[in-house]
């Protein structure tokens, strides 16, 4: 299955130090009338599915995604954002590159690898302390068995039916990360799965604010 994709890479005159979340919270109050950009249907009431705009801060450089439909709305006003007003800082804009292209999605013959350019987040803090009693070689399979749940969720609402079964393998450390100013647990390094996902697609939880996006990256080395 083909999909549309745009990347918009803001480069910023210093790097910017803020969260994802003040990069939609901004965006989203500049362009109200794209609930795509801010994920609430009426400027209240939030969009439960997945995000067709995605915000991303990536080692200081803002990027923003979109996804089918999401890409004509980012292409519309990405030539009307000329600085950032994040909290009590501003970011002035030196330049912008836009990557728009058609990518593959769904369930291929070789097997792809990915790394997590930010923390996946995986497990609720209810599932974390069910996680935590797992033996070591228990909460391997815990985990893939969410990354699978968290690619046939993403396919339901891109409308792509999984036929196959999807397989899994992970190369991942925790790492302590803050949702809302919320301590919570994520995980970074690798996985490589038999599916094709978009590079800065996200996966998990609360990719509308940066975590878990992925990119393709080399082959992983045995477990």
């Amino acid at each position: 299955m083909d999909i549309a994709t745009i990347v918009l890479v803001l480069k910023t005159k210093i790097p910017v130090i803020d969260t994802p979340q003040k990069l939609r919270g901004y965006i989203g109050n500049k362009f109200i009338d794209y609930p795509i950009l801010h994920h609430h249907s009426d400027g209240q009431n939030n969009i439960y599915s997945y995000p067709k705009v995605q915000y991303k801060i990536i080692g200081g450089t803002p990027i923003i995604m979109g996804i089918e439909e999401g890409v004509d709305v980012l292409r519309s006003i990405s030539g009307e954002i000329n600085e950032l007003e994040l909290g009590d800082k501003t970011y002035s804009i030196e330049e912008k590159q836009i990557i728009e292209k058609r990518q593959e999605f769904g369930i291929t013959k070789t097997s792809q690898q990915y790394v997590f350019l930010t923390p996946w987040l995986a497990l609720n803090e209810k599932n974390y302390l069910d996680f935590n009693n797992l033996h070591p070689k228990e909460q391997i399979l815990r985990l893939h068995k969410i990354i699978i749940g968290n690619i046939l969720s993403i396919s339901k609402y891109l409308e792509y039916v999984v036929v196959e079964q999807i397989q899994v393998k992970t190369k991942l450390q925790p790492k302590k990360v803050y949702s809302k100013g919320i301590p919570l647990i994520g995980f970074d390094g690798e996985f490589q799965t038999n599916f094709n996902i978009p590079d800065y697609f996200g996966i998990g939880k609360s990719v509308s604010r940066g975590f878990g996006t992925i990119k393709r990256c080399g082959e992983i080395k045995e477990i």
